[in-house]
């Protein structure tokens, strides 16, 4: 039987971040098979740390900015992952103006459980 698939919401405010950490509440079989974790970026851009390891001081860093989509599975599936910082008010202002979005990032993850 197949897994379902699921979306994560999370709003990040001017201040929020995430540690490193690795997305390990899938099934094992989702794991195994490196099914991909697809996260979509809308609002203020986020300073978005990766790795091999859980260190803050190895990981490479991405600006996911409003509108970008980050795709991450088979051999990258377990990498770690986070937010460093959210940069205020990058957020395009069209977005706000015609969405009603109040300031910060909203983070839609699709993940297949």
């Amino acid at each position: 039987m197949m897994s379902p698939d699921i979306s994560i919401v999370n709003f990040y405010s001017e201040t929020g971040r995430l540690g490193l950490h690795q997305d390990r509440d899938e099934s094992g079989e989702s794991i195994r098979k490196g099914m991909p974790i697809v996260p979509f970026s809308i609002g203020d851009t986020a300073e978005f740390l990766y790795g091999e390891e859980r260190d803050v001081e190895k990981a490479e860093q991405v600006e996911l900015e409003s509108g970008d989509v980050l795709i991450f599975g088979g051999e990258s599936r377990m990498i770690f992952h986070g937010v460093k910082s959210i940069i205020p008010n990058s957020a395009p202002m069209s977005l706000l103006n015609d969405s009603n979005l109040r300031t910060g990032r909203l983070n839609l993850t699709l993940r297949h459980f």
